[in-house]
């Protein structure tokens, strides 16, 4: 399917939160700018539009956001521009109550339009852009995503079903509106758990979408009952998102945490505080204090964070640098978390009040497994547990014969479950994995890493089951 080319004058631009599996959007006709579901960090989307050298006069969101902190308010006050949300959403702070086929002006030729796509919540909107009263792509939110749809259990698993069979509804309703060459262009689905399975592809059309989506090819009994299906359990720290963009965010603050010394570290060491590295897996492995949290800015820190904490515990950020620790802050605040109990910066023996806090973890990968299973001798104690701290729908696709299952967010409060001896913990790759060792051995467990990929697995020989 051939992708309609834009008007010259209209350009969209994303902006890209990797780290969340979420894009923000600014369109604009060059000289005034429309922002579509902003992150909270709106620093990043004033500097695009000030190297754009355009004006933003309007902020949208399509829903109040599960996933992260809305930064559309805020971009509103600082710009002047109107900040519209559905007029069903009773929200506290000022707004422009937007109704289903309203349309507004973004500049003299450039327009959007409200159709309401419920599915991902009960008042989800998406914008169809409009150049000259022609459609030339639609910003679908969690809606109609690249090959897959926004998940519908979010508001709870009592509304799932209703909102799966809108869901189906808005993706035909999307789909019949508009031409096959107008571009979508979705907030989730780039790997953020809002999507209702694994989105593909980088860019996408309403034609490529009738060819590949399920939402699109399936009847709706069988999307609905498919998408039920794979649904898996998402971040615990969605709970806090939605409350807090329907009150209305406060501004970003990102000043520097308290420093820390190593003294300091660690007494917070010592209380069982979370204390998070910040360094690459690598990194960690081979030299840390001891009770330290290994959650790199390299891998998804924020998410895995976020879904394991107690909502409110102090947290201590250690980077290498000051710039790491002002990274994970922006990463954080994206979700809510503000608030530090201090940070430092410098290398673990720096950072060390004692020789004795400095420690390492030994790492293998899938062969050094599949031959320690076998019995065979190994520079590496022998593996008493396979700890796979997979999600439920990667471990009932295929996992280790044998093997215990927690997955990496229910750890912290199942880790006596784990039986004893040495642990040999797994993931997909190694990032979770290192995560996973990192909390045993703050419990005073004997971890080894497996990091490598599950993908060779059986190829490495080691025994594989699934279901």
């Amino acid at each position: 399917m051939t992708t309609a080319p834009l008007p010259d004058e209209v350009h969209v631009e994303v902006i890209e939160t990797s780290s969340l599996g979420d894009r923000s959007y600014l369109a604009t006709d060059g000289e005034l700018a429309v922002v579509v579901d902003p992150q909270r960090d709106v620093d990043r989307v004033l500097a695009l539009a000030g190297r754009l050298g355009v004006r933003i006069a309007l902020v949208l969101e399509t829903h109040v956001h599960n996933d992260y902190v809305s930064g559309g308010l805020e971009l509103a006050r600082l710009t002047g521009a109107d900040y519209a949300i559905h007029a069903a959403d009773e929200v506290p702070f000022r707004h422009l109550p937007l109704h289903p086929d309203d349309e507004l002006e973004v500049a003299p030729r450039l327009r959007v339009r409200a159709v309401a796509t419920p599915g991902h919540t009960f008042h989800h909107l998406s914008y169809v852009l409009l150049h000259d009263d022609r459609p030339i792509g639609v910003f679908t939110g969690g809606s109609l995503l690249y090959g897959t749809t926004g998940r519908t259990d979010l508001l709870g698993e009592e509304h799932s079903e209703e909102l799966a069979r809108h869901q189906h509804a808005s993706a035909h309703k999307l789909a019949d509106l508009l031409p096959q060459g107008a571009r979508i262009w979705p907030t989730h689905g780039f790997g953020s758990f809002c999507s209702a399975s694994q989105a593909s592809g980088e860019s996408s059309t309403i034609g490529e979408q009738w060819a590949v989506n399920p939402a699109l090819s399936l009847g709706e009994q069988d999307f609905v009952e498919t998408t039920l299906a794979g649904l898996d359990v998402y971040p615990a720290y969605y709970a806090h998102m939605g409350v807090r963009n329907a009150a209305g965010p406060e501004p970003l603050d990102l000043r520097a945490p308290t420093r820390a010394d190593a003294t300091e570290l660690a007494e917070r060491l010592r209380r069982g505080e979370w204390v998070v590295d910040l360094r690459s897996r690598t990194a960690y492995v081979a030299a840390h204090l001891t009770g330290t949290i290994s959650l790199g800015l390299d891998g998804p820190m924020a998410t895995w964070l976020g879904w394991m904490i107690d909502w409110g515990a102090p947290i201590t950020l250690l980077g290498e640098t000051p710039a790491q620790v002002a990274d994970a802050q922006r990463e954080l605040a994206r979700i809510g978390i503000d608030a530090f109990a201090a940070a430092a910066t410098g290398q673990p023996a720096e950072l060390a009040a004692r020789p004795d806090q400095l420690t390492s973890t030994p790492v293998a990968g899938f062969p050094e497994l599949a031959a320690a299973l076998s019995g065979a001798p190994g520079d590496l104690p022998g593996p008493d547990v396979v700890l796979d701290v997979r999600t439920n729908n990667e471990w009932n696709d295929a996992h280790v014969v044998d093997a215990v299952h927690v997955p990496l967010y229910e750890l912290p409060r199942r880790l006596a479950e784990i039986p004893a001896g040495t642990v040999w913990v797994h993931c997909g790759s190694g990032y979770r994995a290192t995560a996973a060792a990192s909390l045993l051995e703050s419990a005073g467990r004997t971890a080894v890493v497996v990091d490598d990929q599950f993908a060779t697995a059986g190829q490495a020989g080691v025994p594989l089951a699934t279901g």
